[in-house]
């Protein structure tokens, strides 16, 4: 049975103009490090790298 509250909400902010994009969800039992994902960023203009922030 899976433990309540093992998913976390993050957002993923681009790592080129600091702009908080996207907002997914983690499973912070399975996955400890920080996620990082190419996704396209509409301030920039182009796909940037997004990382995991709080």
């Amino acid at each position: 049975m899976a433990k309540p509250g093992a998913r976390d909400r993050i957002a993923l902010v681009c790592s080129e103009c600091k702009q908080r994009n996207y907002n997914t969800k983690k499973n912070k039992m399975n996955t400890t490090e920080k996620l990082e994902l190419n996704k396209y960023c509409p301030f920039c203009r182009k796909h940037t790298k997004h990382t995991e922030s709080k």
